[in-house]
Protein backbone atom coordinates (compact mmCIF):
# COMPACT_ATOMS: atom_id res chain seq x y z
CA UNK A 1 0.00 0.00 0.00
CA UNK A 2 1.15 3.25 -0.89
CA UNK A 3 1.24 6.49 1.07
CA UNK A 4 2.08 10.57 0.67
CA UNK A 5 5.18 11.13 2.68
CA UNK A 6 5.12 14.46 3.81
CA UNK A 7 8.14 16.87 5.15
CA UNK A 8 7.92 18.53 8.54
CA UNK A 9 6.82 21.39 6.63
CA UNK A 10 3.42 20.31 5.42
CA UNK A 11 4.53 19.64 1.62
CA UNK A 12 5.04 16.12 -0.30
CA UNK A 13 8.58 15.15 -1.02
CA UNK A 14 7.44 11.79 -2.00
CA UNK A 15 5.58 7.82 -1.29
CA UNK A 16 6.15 5.59 1.73
CA UNK A 17 5.50 1.72 1.22
CA UNK A 18 3.21 0.30 4.15
CA UNK A 19 3.01 -3.41 4.59
CA UNK A 20 -0.11 -5.49 3.72
CA UNK A 21 0.71 -7.60 6.42
CA UNK A 22 0.85 -4.87 9.08
CA UNK A 23 -1.58 -2.26 7.43
CA UNK A 24 -3.83 -4.15 4.91
CA UNK A 25 -4.92 -7.15 7.51
CA UNK A 26 -8.67 -8.12 7.91
CA UNK A 27 -10.03 -6.04 11.01
CA UNK A 28 -10.89 -7.80 13.94
CA UNK A 29 -12.82 -5.85 15.94
CA UNK A 30 -12.65 -8.08 19.15
CA UNK A 31 -9.16 -7.79 19.65
CA UNK A 32 -9.33 -4.11 19.07
CA UNK A 33 -11.83 -4.30 21.93
CA UNK A 34 -9.48 -6.85 24.46
CA UNK A 35 -6.67 -4.21 23.89
CA UNK A 36 -8.14 -1.22 24.99
CA UNK A 37 -9.94 -3.04 27.61
CA UNK A 38 -6.43 -3.83 29.14
CA UNK A 39 -5.36 -0.41 28.49
CA UNK A 40 -7.55 0.79 30.44
CA UNK A 41 -8.14 -1.84 33.38
CA UNK A 42 -3.66 -1.07 33.25
CA UNK A 43 -4.47 2.91 34.31
CA UNK A 44 -6.24 1.51 36.98
CA UNK A 45 -4.41 2.38 40.69
CA UNK A 46 -6.55 -0.35 42.45
CA UNK A 47 -5.96 1.79 45.94
CA UNK A 48 -9.51 1.40 46.81
CA UNK A 49 -10.47 0.23 50.11
CA UNK A 50 -12.75 0.53 53.10
CA UNK A 51 -12.86 -0.84 56.66
CA UNK A 52 -14.39 -3.99 58.10
CA UNK A 53 -15.62 -4.23 61.18
CA UNK A 54 -12.63 -5.38 62.88
CA UNK A 55 -10.43 -2.36 61.84
CA UNK A 56 -13.04 0.19 62.99
CA UNK A 57 -12.25 1.83 65.93
CA UNK A 58 -14.88 1.51 68.90
CA UNK A 59 -17.19 -1.26 70.27
CA UNK A 60 -14.72 -3.19 72.72
CA UNK A 61 -18.14 -3.51 74.98
CA UNK A 62 -21.22 -4.94 74.68
CA UNK A 63 -23.87 -1.73 74.58
CA UNK A 64 -26.53 -3.35 76.80
CA UNK A 65 -27.11 -6.93 78.27
CA UNK A 66 -28.08 -9.62 76.11
CA UNK A 67 -31.99 -9.84 78.09
CA UNK A 68 -34.57 -8.27 79.78
CA UNK A 69 -34.23 -4.73 78.10
CA UNK A 70 -36.77 -5.59 75.63
CA UNK A 71 -34.22 -4.54 72.65
CA UNK A 72 -32.73 -6.53 70.20
CA UNK A 73 -29.20 -8.45 70.94
CA UNK A 74 -26.29 -6.94 70.26
CA UNK A 75 -22.45 -7.77 70.47
CA UNK A 76 -20.98 -4.19 69.32
CA UNK A 77 -21.74 -0.81 67.98
CA UNK A 78 -19.37 -1.76 64.98
CA UNK A 79 -21.60 -4.34 63.74
CA UNK A 80 -21.94 -3.74 60.26
CA UNK A 81 -25.67 -2.92 60.94
CA UNK A 82 -24.76 0.02 63.10
CA UNK A 83 -24.19 3.58 61.82
CA UNK A 84 -20.21 4.27 61.53
CA UNK A 85 -19.96 0.28 61.74
CA UNK A 86 -17.63 -1.73 59.50
CA UNK A 87 -18.06 -2.67 55.58
CA UNK A 88 -19.16 -5.87 54.48
CA UNK A 89 -17.94 -6.69 51.44
CA UNK A 90 -16.63 -3.22 50.53
CA UNK A 91 -13.94 -2.85 47.78
CA UNK A 92 -10.20 -3.82 49.21
CA UNK A 93 -7.10 -3.08 47.54
CA UNK A 94 -6.52 -4.87 44.54
CA UNK A 95 -4.90 -5.25 40.88
CA UNK A 96 -6.79 -4.82 37.40
CA UNK A 97 -3.77 -5.55 35.41
CA UNK A 98 -4.42 -7.62 32.24
CA UNK A 99 -1.65 -9.24 30.02
CA UNK A 100 -2.72 -9.86 27.03
CA UNK A 101 -0.96 -13.15 25.09
CA UNK A 102 1.78 -12.00 22.73
CA UNK A 103 0.37 -13.19 19.47
CA UNK A 104 -3.32 -11.56 20.86
CA UNK A 105 -1.55 -8.16 21.31
CA UNK A 106 0.55 -8.29 18.22
CA UNK A 107 -2.82 -9.17 16.12
CA UNK A 108 -4.83 -6.40 17.61
CA UNK A 109 -1.83 -3.98 16.94
CA UNK A 110 -1.96 -5.03 13.39
CA UNK A 111 -5.86 -4.88 13.19
CA UNK A 112 -5.80 -1.20 14.97
CA UNK A 113 -3.44 -0.13 12.51
CA UNK A 114 -5.12 -1.48 9.24
CA UNK A 115 -8.38 0.24 10.62
CA UNK A 116 -6.19 3.56 10.50
CA UNK A 117 -5.37 2.92 7.19
CA UNK A 118 -9.11 2.18 6.37
CA UNK A 119 -9.97 5.53 7.40
CA UNK A 120 -7.31 7.47 5.84
CA UNK A 121 -5.29 8.52 8.95
CA UNK A 122 -2.05 7.61 8.41
CA UNK A 123 0.58 10.23 7.11
CA UNK A 124 4.31 9.32 7.10
CA UNK A 125 6.79 12.41 7.71
CA UNK A 126 10.31 12.68 7.40
CA UNK A 127 12.92 11.80 10.36
CA UNK A 128 13.68 14.97 11.92
CA UNK A 129 14.81 16.13 15.29
CA UNK A 130 13.65 19.31 17.73
CA UNK A 131 15.06 22.11 20.09
CA UNK A 132 12.79 21.57 22.47
CA UNK A 133 10.55 23.94 22.04
CA UNK A 134 6.71 23.66 22.17
CA UNK A 135 6.32 26.07 19.26
CA UNK A 136 8.42 24.30 17.01
CA UNK A 137 6.44 20.66 17.64
CA UNK A 138 2.98 23.11 16.88
CA UNK A 139 4.11 24.18 13.77
CA UNK A 140 4.72 20.75 12.66
CA UNK A 141 1.36 19.34 13.83
CA UNK A 142 -0.40 22.31 12.04
CA UNK A 143 1.55 22.18 9.21
CA UNK A 144 0.71 18.68 9.09
CA UNK A 145 -3.20 19.14 9.38
CA UNK A 146 -3.05 17.16 12.85
CA UNK A 147 -6.22 18.06 14.86
CA UNK A 148 -5.90 15.24 17.45
CA UNK A 149 -2.79 13.00 16.70
CA UNK A 150 0.07 10.71 18.23
CA UNK A 151 3.68 11.07 16.92
CA UNK A 152 5.71 7.42 16.58
CA UNK A 153 8.68 8.02 16.14
CA UNK A 154 11.96 5.11 16.61
CA UNK A 155 13.98 6.83 19.61
CA UNK A 156 13.76 7.93 23.00
CA UNK A 157 14.51 11.84 22.42
CA UNK A 158 13.91 13.84 25.64
CA UNK A 159 13.48 17.33 23.30
CA UNK A 160 10.80 16.07 21.81
CA UNK A 161 8.77 14.42 24.59
CA UNK A 162 9.92 17.89 26.32
CA UNK A 163 8.08 20.26 22.89
CA UNK A 164 5.21 17.87 22.77
CA UNK A 165 3.80 17.37 26.72
CA UNK A 166 2.19 20.79 26.38
CA UNK A 167 0.42 20.12 23.32
CA UNK A 168 -3.07 18.23 24.42
CA UNK A 169 -4.30 17.55 20.96
CA UNK A 170 -0.32 16.10 20.36
CA UNK A 171 0.76 12.45 22.19
CA UNK A 172 3.70 10.79 21.79
CA UNK A 173 4.62 6.99 21.21
CA UNK A 174 7.73 5.33 20.83
CA UNK A 175 7.35 2.22 18.26
CA UNK A 176 8.77 0.44 20.34
CA UNK A 177 5.88 0.88 23.59
CA UNK A 178 2.78 2.18 21.24
CA UNK A 179 -0.18 2.42 23.38
CA UNK A 180 -3.06 0.83 21.66
CA UNK A 181 -5.81 3.65 24.04
CA UNK A 182 -3.52 6.25 22.32
CA UNK A 183 -4.22 4.74 18.68
CA UNK A 184 -7.84 4.40 19.09
CA UNK A 185 -8.79 7.74 20.14
CA UNK A 186 -6.43 9.23 18.26
CA UNK A 187 -7.75 11.29 15.06
CA UNK A 188 -4.65 11.04 12.69
CA UNK A 189 -1.38 8.84 13.20
CA UNK A 190 2.15 10.54 12.36
CA UNK A 191 4.79 7.95 12.00
CA UNK A 192 8.29 8.81 10.90
CA UNK A 193 10.34 6.86 8.08
CA UNK A 194 12.29 5.05 10.79
CA UNK A 195 9.58 3.76 12.97
CA UNK A 196 7.36 3.10 9.44
CA UNK A 197 10.30 0.68 8.65
CA UNK A 198 10.28 -0.85 12.04
CA UNK A 199 6.52 -1.36 12.34
CA UNK A 200 6.95 -2.88 8.46
CA UNK A 201 9.63 -5.41 9.66
CA UNK A 202 8.51 -6.24 13.44
CA UNK A 203 4.45 -6.73 13.12
CA UNK A 204 4.70 -8.57 9.75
Amino acid sequence: MKVDKYSIDGKKIGEADLSDGVFGVEINDVLIYELIKAANANLRQGTHSTKERSEVSGGGIKPWRQKGTGRARQGSIRSPNWKGGGTVFGPRPRCYRIELPKKMKKSAYKSLLSLKAKEGAIKIVEDFSVSGKTKELAGIGKALSVSKGVLITDKDDSLLKRSIRNLPWFQYNNVKRISGRDLFYSKQLVITESALQYLNEKYV
